[in-house]
């Protein structure tokens, strides 16, 4: 594991715990965030641990505060993955970082589900690796049949709701875009319809290496199966244009 790595994960351990406090500034609202949502307590201060841990090593691009230091490389991160789900007690938020060089691309990416202490890690020439730091004998499951998919935002296209019901397509909306990217490859899809922001996607995406992608402005299918990936197009094409 590099230095990079190593240093992401701790922030993530000591993100963990600092959200288990029984601290009533977590879940204070402040002022809506660069990347358009209003920011809570909880996600101001997992960006500040981020920054101690992370600073060193380039700029910071969070979905906070914007541009933060400076440095040759690029940091995406998006400091709480499904804030919301966290102040809601939903056990499904985490974290999602990535580093990119001067050529724009992903040296390494790591996101976290902080609820269960899943970390996946890819790093460049390298495959995906799994760990889980409340659980270091916890051996990750590869689910060889899944029967639902990952659809987030559903909650703003009905249309498209309907007609994936209508070809029996069954799903689940989370409510976490990097945490779901994570985990595309142990369910039928990943969709994601509306605008999308590169908090969300920088390092999720680089955890979908090669598994069959659309990625479009206005939505993202993620899936292993290329039939599936071809019906998802045709269906989300028609429902959301």
């Amino acid at each position: 594991m590099n230095s990079f790595v190593r240093s992401v994960v701790d922030a993530n351990i000591n993100i963990y715990h600092a959200l288990n406090k029984d601290d009533n500034t977590l879940v204070l609202m402040g002022d809506i965030g660069v990347g358009g949502d209003i920011s809570s307590g909880a996600d101001m201060l997992a960006e500040s641990i981020f920054v101690s841990h992370l600073s060193k090593y380039g700029t910071i691009e969070s979905e906070e505060s914007g541009t933060i230091g400076n440095g040759e490389s690029n940091i995406i991160i998006d400091p709480l993955d499904g804030s919301s789900n966290y102040l809601s007690n939903f056990p499904y938020y985490g974290t999602s970082v990535a580093i990119m060089d001067d050529d724009k691309q992903i040296r390494a990416a790591v996101v976290c589900n902080l609820a269960n202490g899943d970390i996946f890690i890819k790093e460049r020439n390298s495959g995906i690796r799994f760990e889980n730091f409340l659980d270091k004998d916890k051996s990750f499951h590869k689910e060889t049949n899944p029967q639902i998919g990952l659809f987030e935002k559903a909650y703003a296209h009905p249309n498209l709701v309907a007609e994936l019901s209508k070809k029996g397509y069954k799903f689940r909306s989370p409510g976490a875009t990097a945490l779901s990217l994570a985990y595309a490859k142990d369910a039928a899809f990943f969709i994601f319809a509306g605008k999308t922001r590169v908090y969300d996607f920088a390092a999720g995406l680089a955890l979908c290496e090669g598994m069959e992608m659309t990625i479009e402005d206005e939505y993202v299918i993620v899936t292993k199966e290329k039939k599936i990936l071809n019906d998802l197009n045709e269906i989300v094409n028609r429902s959301i244009k």
